[in-house]
């Protein structure tokens, strides 16, 4: 959702990518549901390894909470921002989850501008 969000508010500002330590090769379906709630296909998108990205040069690394299970990704700064999973949580705080993704994502676009 981090992805799109940035892909929605900062074209042109940012590039990014997802990926995940366990990736199952499939975003899951309530994540393409909610996204579709605010006017974004995430269908499109592909669960990745971290592998696929280790040779980019990353200016900012967001992890959602991992805390020590983080796997290094080189990038001059590193923020967790500590979100929990929502995937096995309820449709109103699914959307509470999505909706504090896409003012975090806002509020860093916004810091580099």
């Amino acid at each position: 959702m981090a992805e799109a969000f940035a892909r929605m508010h900062g074209a042109g500002v940012v590039e990014a990518w997802s990926s995940g330590s366990r990736p199952s090769g499939v975003v899951n379906p309530r994540a393409v549901e909610f996204m579709a709630e605010v006017g974004y296909d995430l269908a499109a998108h592909r669960s990745k390894p971290l592998e696929e990205l280790k040779d980019i040069a990353f200016d900012y690394a967001i992890t959602m909470g991992c805390g020590d299970e983080c796997p290094w990704i080189a990038a001059v700064h590193r923020e967790d921002w500590g979100i929990t999973d929502p995937k096995n949580m309820p449709p109103e705080e699914f959307r509470t989850i999505r909706n504090d993704i896409e003012r975090r994502v806002q509020a860093l676009i916004a810091s580099l501008r």
